[in-house]
């Protein structure tokens, strides 16, 4: 069930400048300008901020299905998806300057081009994208913020639904994998309270449970490790009761 505390933190996100019109990236950190090496394809901070509406129009120049992943990490999952699947225009997200670099370079030298690489953050993306722009997201092992003095950080809440609602188009899906078995119930709850998502599959052992699904044709650099481990992966599809 939603507690009081968790409802107490869902309103602290929403007065939280990082959800606002205020906030301001700001950054001394040397991988941001080392990015400006990829800007063809590479946008930070506030310079995605400045295309929302328009990724298909001006920034892909082609009309096909847009999609995002919220954490890109090692942008494994990212670069087969895109591989795979040339007819989608891709956007991947990170926060963290040194790998983003890391992957940047990667990117470079990626066969398939059909990409766009952010470096900002998951809660903004109500600022990056417009209404109905997006097809689909995912979110794929976040960093599970374990300790409660820390759990008001975790990305999955009422705040972030609100925004996701927003920007996917009616019928757009959200995919979640998780290792964390604390932040899978953690997400059950938050869905609990929602009433913009459609819960369509929810499982405690993706592999087993759901081996076609589409969610089982890749692995990640930690999802390796955590199936290594015996570790069962928890997994999530939420599609949205928006009406056209």
């Amino acid at each position: 069930m939603i507690t009081t505390s968790k409802i107490k933190d869902a309103e602290e996100l929403m007065t939280d400048l990082t959800y606002s019109d205020e906030f301001k990236y700001t950054s001394t950190n040397p991988y941001h300008d080392k990015l400006e090496e990829f800007k063809d394809f590479v946008f930070r901070d506030h310079e995605a901020e400045q295309l929302k509406g328009k990724w298909n129009q001006e920034v892909f120049k082609r009309e096909a299905p847009l999609c995002l992943e919220i954490g890109s990490g090692y942008g494994h999952f990212m670069m087969d998806y895109c591989e795979k699947n040339p007819e989608v225009n891709f956007i991947g997200l990170d926060y963290r300057f040194k790998r983003s670099f890391s992957l940047a370079r990667k990117l470079a030298d990626h066969p398939t081009k059909t990409f766009k690489y952010l470096r900002a953050k998951g809660e903004r993306i109500h600022f990056l994208f417009g209404e109905n722009e997006l097809d689909r997201i995912f979110y794929f092992f976040p960093d599970p913020w374990p300790k409660t003095r820390h759990m008001k950080k975790r990305l999955f809440q009422a705040p972030f639904l609100d925004q996701a609602y927003k920007v996917l188009r009616p019928g757009g899906r959200i995919f979640i994998k998780t290792d964390h078995d604390g932040y899978a119930q953690w997400m059950e709850e938050v869905m609990e309270g929602d009433d913009q998502f459609e819960l369509v599959m929810s499982t405690k052992n993706l592999r087993e449970e759901y081996p076609e699904h589409f969610l089982c044709d890749f692995k990640t650099k930690f999802e390796k490790i955590f199936l290594d481990k015996g570790i069962k992966i928890k997994a999530f599809e939420l599609v949205s009761k928006k009406k056209d």
